[in-house]
């Protein structure tokens, strides 16, 4: 076997792999998004090294100047990759040991591929969760002041079964959107601390008979501890099925957005008209300005719950320690991790720039009908029970709706209602008297306003610290 055709682990073979293999065992193609943190775990577990006497300070910085240059290869763009380089992680290690010599080829001591891919991925994981959260957070924070620039004045119909049901504040709408991505940051959160533990030491799955201290490179890399159990150090991705289920929860709330805007932008509706600049039009229909973005961040959501579903049953049936099929969990976290980042920014051009409709929304909030709760509630604090008020709005509404005569009309004839009750089907009556506290009138949603700022503020100090 040429030099050239030798790979990492050559050394128990006679013979090099064959063509089929490298083709399907190389990963370097989509790896090499983890050479940062490659060269960012190398650089601790070298300095370790020294600092337990296995390295020499000339080896050590030898090493460390070889890992400079190639960072600074593989940030221009200068990286010649080699055919046997089969990970980012093995292309790594040889360029450095061609630049550093003995001392390079000392720099994998005491580690092994299994709990160098761990640490790798457990830090690029953190730093796409803080990414994330970055994203849901500005995109929070647009809804929030859309919310606030609608303020107490604008109403729409609010729905179930998409059907009309009671109005509701258009600012209490959108920041119902902001709770769950807040729900979604705290998941998140939980992703970051659950990747924030180091598995460097662990070796392939037992350790080592050196003396190496895992705890100094988890303190140089900066996680929050080190792991307990090399076996599961090496073998644990609970950490990226979390990340890609917060992705997959997270792109599910993305896309009810985006199936709020394909409906809100319909002419039917008519509530939002889109930017130009977020919006699409048609080969054919000149008329058409089309919703594309809301439309693809809805279609992606079934990719990430795919990613999802493709990474658990690749786990579920691993035995202790590591096996090779781990090599699948990179793809479903990049795509999914990528999907919600570009889904999320895309929404929040979007609403940065969409024009409400004020007019058609007040037009479908006003309709008398969706005071129909109101009117049982006005017979029930008069002392009737609520199933029985149930029964006689029911009554008005069918007759109503049968052309008997307007429902108005209807309530103000009966004498169990009359004007007062009336005075509760004009436009906005129903939104001012949603009092209780979360609900959708103005009373309580200022105090949500408060809370939701307070939100922002305790999200801003995470993403600070």
């Amino acid at each position: 076997m040429s030099d050239a055709g030798k790979t990492l682990w050559h050394g128990r073979f006679a013979d090099g792999p064959a063509d089929a293999l490298m083709a399907l065992s190389v990963s370097i193609g989509f790896d090499q998004r983890l050479a940062p943190q490659d060269i960012e775990g190398s650089r601790a577990h070298v300095t370790m090294l020294c600092a337990v006497g296995i390295l020499t300070d000339h080896e050590r910085d030898d090493v460390l100047v070889a890992l400079d240059t190639v960072a600074a290869e593989l940030e221009t763009g200068t990286f010649e990759f080699a055919p046997t380089d089969e990970d980012i992680h093995t292309a790594v290690e040889r360029r450095v040991t061609e630049l550093a010599g003995v001392a390079g080829a000392k720099l994998h001591t005491g580690r092994s591929r299994n709990d160098q891919v761990a640490t790798d991925l457990r830090l690029w994981t953190k730093h796409a969760a803080t990414n994330v959260v970055r994203a849901l957070h500005d995109f929070q924070s647009v809804l929030v002041r859309r919310a606030e620039e609608a303020g107490e004045f604008v109403a729409l119909p609010g729905y179930t079964h998409l059907q009309h049901a009671q109005p509701v504040l258009l600012a209490h709408h959108l920041l119902a959107h902001v709770w769950a991505l807040g729900r979604d940051i705290e998941r998140w959160q939980r992703v970051r601390s659950a990747a924030d533990v180091s598995p460097l030491g662990a070796g392939a799955l037992a350790g080592s008979s050196l003396p190496l201290d895992p705890d100094h490179t988890a303190s140089l890399l900066g996680f929050a501890s080190r792991f307990e159990n090399s076996l599961d150090a090496v073998s644990d991705r609970d950490f990226v099925a979390e990340a890609v289920f917060a992705a997959a929860l997270t792109q599910v709330h993305l896309s009810r957005i985006g199936e709020e805007i394909v409906l809100w932008s319909s002419a039917e509706f008519g509530f939002v008209t889109l930017p130009d600049a977020y919006a699409t039009g048609s080969s054919m229909l000149p008329q058409k300005k089309n919703p594309d973005v809301a439309e693809l961040v809805r279609g992606k959501a079934g990719r990430i719950i795919g990613d999802l579903t493709g990474l658990l049953a690749t786990l579920k049936g691993l035995p202790l320690a590591y096996n090779r099929d781990l090599q699948e969990d990179k793809e479903p976290l990049f795509d999914a991790v990528d999907t919600v980042i570009a889904s999320v920014r895309a929404l929040t051009g979007l609403f940065d720039a969409i024009t409400f409709e004020r007019d058609a929304m007040r037009i479908g909030a006003a309709s008398p009908y969706l005071g129909a709760t109101d009117l049982a509630e006005y017979l029930v604090e008069g002392g009737m029970p609520f199933r029985d008020a149930h029964a006689v709005v029911g009554d008005l509404v069918r007759r109503a709706i049968g052309g008997e005569s307007s429902l108005i009309d209807l309530v103000a004839a009966d004498a169990r209602l009359g004007d007062a009750a009336v005075a509760r089907l004009q436009p906005g009556a129903a939104v001012a008297h949603r009092t209780t506290p979360g609900g959708a009138g103005p009373a309580p949603l200022t105090a949500q306003v408060r809370a939701v700022r307070t939100l922002l503020a305790d999200e801003e100090q995470w993403l600070a610290g």
